[in-house]
């Protein structure tokens, strides 16, 4: 036998070591790769089994949120404004109807087949018709029970059993208590009718301060805490309620109640089975607005009586709270509990009751406005307390005579009479020496032409000082002195809403230029600190003097004197009346103004009044409508906060 010799076996040895050698990186990609597929074989079959497992949990389990109640709303002496009572229902679990309505559905089959019928229901439709006519029967126990006569809706039967039928589908959802009492003693336990109990808004004073307090709507987008379990399961949401307006709207965030939940195994249905997780709802936190409810129904009481649109809105000078937010028409906001129905909305709309007129209605301010005129012509020197004028009943502006306040002639007059009598003479002239441009940056000093900040969702932002640069971009006309004259009697292009005109008031009561409203009530509120008016003390008191003599013997001199026993005992006032005028197609329609504070020596409380003229001709006079709402509330205001009334001045002996 030959041996090899061995430089021959190295050769071997090393070309065989050579081949292992690349073999190795052919046999490694394969190896690995083969990990890899197994691996991937692996965690298939785990993602599947786990993908499995939630799918069949998602089928097995569902979960049914419920809203929390709101809170509550409460004026500021804690007096409840909006709170919740209970509504009750007559509800049906489809559930524990299954067996029956099947039995239903073999009848009605059974019927067609019988009848050979071409024309037979599908299988769908047969198994609405016994599902309709199972619950029909049910209903009609409770028509009987009540003497009642509820319709079924087969629609809103369909569409509750294809999307919400772990719910108990509603029957009757406005029960009486004694149509609750009477079921809840008839009815088994184990019955599927069953009473049910929810909460629903209710406004104990009806329609007061209705556009200030606003109302609610359903709302079927409920969201729970993200830590509840069970978000990616199907999810049957109860109808809650969702703020739509004034404080129910704005503060939603804060009267929102939780929303709680339960998770539910069900059947191969649908139907639940028992409960796996539940968390009761939590009701939201409460409101404490600004609101003087007794002060709210004096003015209401007041503006009732006229049967026009008008509103009036009261603060607090120092805090600027709203004690009083008043507008007319309104609506019984219990009639959109638990849903406003057509018929109501329909007659809301064509009462024009929607507009909340002391921040949405838009006004020119009339003879109200001369006390910011008063103001810019004393900052600009061109009015003076001593300095007077002629009034002769009229002024002639290039060639057009303006009328002074009811074409009277009032002679030789200064400011403090000016005021009381409402001269408009006296403010065409010095309205005209002052200037357009110094009366609008006045007016925007003092917070008109942009909103007053409320915290309402809705205030306007059309209000308007209007001035030559204003006139020459809006029209592209010139400014001329009759516009300027218009503008100093509050006519023309100037437009106000009713709580501007209240700001503004309690901003000249305490002799500042700013004044921010607020309808939540805070005990620690500081007193608001603006900019000063930049007037004189004798300019000031001149001011002050003019606007009490205007409820002493001038224009409102009816509401607050004796006549009529209407003077408010001890209680000084300052006020002023205006109407303003508005051309419509028919005629000429007044809007009656009374703005007042009280008292004038150390001021707590400051009104604004509108009432609207709804007729062409007719004598809509600040005096007459407007200062005796004001007159209203300053009398509840003074018979509950004597302590702020100051003492009258000791009487000099020497007098006596």
């Amino acid at each position: 036998m030959a041996r090899l010799s061995d430089s021959s076996s190295h050769h071997m040895v090393q070309s065989h070591r050579g081949r292992d050698s690349r073999l190795q990186f052919f046999y490694i990609p394969i190896g690995l790769g083969g990990i890899a597929l197994m691996l991937g074989l692996v965690f298939q079959q785990v993602w599947r089994s786990d993908l499995a497992e939630t799918k069949a949990t998602n089928q097995s389990q569902n979960r049914i949120l419920v809203p929390g109640p709101r809170g509550n709303i409460y004026d500021r002496e804690g007096r409840i404004l909006v709170g919740n009572r209970p509504r009750f229902a007559v509800v049906l679990y489809l559930e524990e109807l299954r067996t029956e309505i099947y039995r239903e559905y073999v009848e009605i089959r059974k019927a067609y087949r019988a009848a050979n019928d071409v024309d037979a229901p599908s299988v769908t439709q047969m198994s609405q018709i016994a599902r309709f006519t199972v619950v029909q029967n049910y209903l009609a126990k409770i028509n009987r029970a009540l003497d009642r006569e509820t319709e079924l809706d087969a629609r809103s039967l369909n569409r509750h059993f294809n999307a919400q039928r772990m719910l108990p589908y509603t029957l009757i959802d406005d029960l009486q208590p004694e149509e609750y009492a009477r079921l809840l003693e008839q009815l088994p336990v184990n019955s599927p009718l069953q009473v049910y109990t929810t909460s629903s808004r209710f406004y104990p004073y009806g329609a007061a301060a209705s556009h200030t307090l606003g109302f609610v709507s359903s709302n079927r987008d409920i969201e729970i805490d993200e830590d509840f379990p069970g978000k990616d399961l199907m999810t049957f949401k109860m109808v809650g309620s969702k703020g739509r307006d004034g404080l129910e709207g704005r503060f939603e965030s804060t009267l929102e109640g939780k929303a709680g939940g339960t998770v539910y195994r069900v059947d191969p249905g649908g139907y639940r089975v028992e409960a796996l997780h539940r968390r009761l709802p939590v009701q939201g936190e409460n409101l404490i607005s600004s609101i003087d409810i007794d002060l709210q129904l004096a003015a209401e009481e007041r503006l009732r009586e006229y049967d026009l649109a008008g509103g009036a809105v009261a603060l607090d000078v120092n805090t600027g709270e709203v004690l009083v937010m008043a507008s007319l028409p309104d609506y019984d906001l219990n009639d959109f509990s638990p849903r406003l129905t057509q018929t109501v909305a329909t007659d809301i709309n064509e009462r024009g009751a929607w507009l909340n007129r002391p921040v949405n209605g838009l006004y020119p301010p009339g003879s109200a406005f001369k006390i910011l005129v008063t103001i810019a012509g004393m900052q600009a020197g061109t009015i003076t307390p001593e300095k007077t004028i002629n009034c002769g009943g009229y002024y002639r502006v290039g060639n057009r005579l303006f009328p002074c306040h009811d074409g009277h002639a009032h002679g030789e007059i200064a400011l403090k009479t000016a005021i009381s009598k409402s001269c408009n003479v006296f403010y065409y002239q010095h309205g005209l020496e002052t200037g357009a441009h110094a009366i609008a940056r006045t007016a925007r000093q003092l917070g008109f032409g942009e909103p007053t900040g409320i915290t309402l969702p809705s205030e306007t932002r059309g209000s308007l000082v209007p001035d030559p640069d204003w006139k020459r971009e809006r029209y592209d006309q010139s400014w001329v002195p009759g516009d300027t004259a218009n503008f100093s009697i509050g006519q023309g292009y100037m437009l106000v809403t009713p709580l501007q005109m209240a700001t503004f008031t309690a901003s000249v009561a305490r002799g500042q230029t700013q004044t921010t409203p607020y309808l939540t009530h805070d005990p620690n509120r500081p007193v608001q600190q603006t900019a000063p008016l930049g007037l004189t003390p004798g300019d000031y008191s001149a001011l002050l003097e003019g606007m009490e003599e205007c409820t002493i013997s001038g224009t409102s001199r009816t509401s607050f004197t004796t006549i009529r026993n209407m003077r408010i005992p001890g209680l000084r006032v300052g006020g002023k009346t205006g109407t303003a005028q508005k051309r419509t197609p028919k005629g000429t329609i007044n809007f009656a103004w009374f703005i007042a504070f009280a008292p004038i020596e150390r001021p707590q409380i400051a009104i604004a009044v509108i009432v609207e003229g709804d007729a062409p001709g007719e004598e809509t006079g600040g005096g007459t409508y407007s200062a005796p709402v004001a007159r209203d509330i300053l009398a509840k205001w003074a018979e509950k906060h004597p302590e702020l009334i100051p003492p009258p001045p000791p009487t000099d002996p020497a007098e006596s």
